[in-house]
This record gives structure tokens, sequence and C-alpha cells, in this order.
């Protein structure tokens, strides 16, 4: 068994690991690598010379940032065989995709987070690329992250609330009151609907589909011009997305995941 400061590094390690994550090429700079992940400079300062002798991340002296290192790739991608669901999900997005011409987004629940796992343009002009794959929000953020939330019991929901609340400043709007409304509402109609809330004069629209157990693991979004979003086509994108889901847990059944 881990002593007990083995198993604090580690916990401290994912919480900078993830928080790497968010970033992408560019990196982040100690001081937001602390912030974003609550912990104090020193401890992440020492965790982050750790995880770059590990291969986990990596120090750009160009930039004097941070970036996840070759082995957070690599074990990405033997995790991949595993949980990737992108392949079930890929002729369904496609299909929105060519149908909506706007951008659909596949996310899937990571405990109180929402990562962005793939993403299809469609072929309008104007491009609303509101998230980056491998991207992490607080579940409930934006509209394929709402949609999860909604579909989870209400007590459990409630604590992923409260444990979201601190971060949610970040994005405008939104408030833990906000949240807990918004998630009534698309608990309510089945469907989320998030309207210049996250991202100003963008509408995303999403659908949560559920494993074979009934458990919510993930969600299929459209987001779009906000112009583009009048009430009648918000309701014909939410069909379109509600039977693209279907599809998967078909497809998620029969495969046995």
């Amino acid at each position: 068994m881990a002593n007990q400061p083995d198993t604090g590094s580690l916990k401290r390690g994912v919480l900078l690991l993830k928080a790497l994550a968010t970033a992408g090429a560019r990196g982040l700079a100690l001081t937001e690598v602390s912030q974003q992940a609550g912990t104090p400079h020193p401890s992440t300062h020492r965790v982050l010379g750790q995880l770059i002798a590990e291969g986990l991340a990596e120090y750009v002296h160009e930039t004097r940032r941070y970036r996840l290192g070759p082995l957070a790739f690599e074990l990405g991608l033997a995790g991949s065989a595993l949980h990737d669901i992108r392949d079930l999900c890929q002729e369904p997005m496609a299909g929105l995709a060519f149908e909506t011409e706007d951008t659909v987004y596949l996310v899937a629940r990571s405990g109180f987070e929402a990562v962005c796992m793939h993403r299809i343009e469609g072929s309008f002009p104007i491009r609303t690329l509101v998230l980056q794959v491998g991207s992490r929000r607080p579940l409930g953020v934006g509209a394929g992250g709402l949609a999860i939330l909604s579909a989870i019991e209400p007590g459990e929901r409630d604590r992923i609330i409260a444990r979201v609340a601190p971060a949610l400043k970040a994005y405008g709007k939104l408030s833990a009151r906000a949240l807990a409304e918004a998630g009534l509402q698309a608990c309510d109609s089945g469907v989320a609907v998030i309207r210049d809330v996250v991202t100003l004069g963008v509408t995303g629209v999403g659908v949560a589909f559920s494993s074979p157990a009934g458990q919510p693991i993930g969600a299929l979004s459209v987001a779009a011009l906000s112009q583009r979003m009048t009430p009648r086509r918000v309701q014909r994108i939410a069909q379109s997305l509600k039977a693209a889901c279907a599809e998967v847990e078909r497809k998620l059944r029969a495969g046995g995941r």
C-alpha cells in the first residue's frame, strides 16, 4: 500500500496533468499550472519535475511553459484501444455535420469534467470551434457537458455542481445556481441548450448517451452562430441528436462496451 505522502504526490500529479491537458501545445506557465490545479507553487514545481523525469510532461525553455510530454501521448494511445468511443460515434457525427453544416462535438465524462474526444466540422463557411480535442471543462459547462450532467441522478448532480462551483466563474455568466437551473430544464426536455453563455454569439445543443448499464457517459452536441439557431432549427437539431445518440447506444450494446 502507498503511504500518505506518496498518495498525495500522485493526486497532485494527476491534477497537474489534467491542467496541462487543457492547454494544448502552447502549454502553461508555472503560475498558471499552480492556479488551475489548486496546488502551491513549491509543490507544483516539484511534481512537475517528477512528471518531466518520467516523460509525462516537458518544459519548453523558449517559452518557459510546461506541456504534456511524449509518454502522456503514448499512454493515451494504449488506453484508447479500451476506452475510445470515437469509432462508434464517427458515422453518426458525420451525418449530423452533413445535415446541419455546423460543427459536431463528442464529449465524454471524466469524473467531474467533460473531455472533448472528437469534433467534425460542417460545411458552413463560419466555423464555431469552441472546443479543442483533448480539452477539459467542468461537467455542465457547454451543451455536451450540460447534457451529461442533466442525465445524472439528481442527488449526484447536486454534488457535482457543488464540486465544480469554484471553477464556474471562468465561464462568463455561469454560476452554480444557473447551472442547477439549466440542468433541471435539460433533464425535463432531454436536450441541453446553451445560448451566448460560455461563448458569446454561439449556441450549442447537446444530447447525452448512456452505457449499456444505463450510466450517462458522453454526449453529442452541435454548435453554431446564435443567429442561425432559431427555435425551430434548435428543435430540428435536437431531434437529429437524439436519433444519433440512440444509434450510438445501439452500437455500445452490440459491442458489449
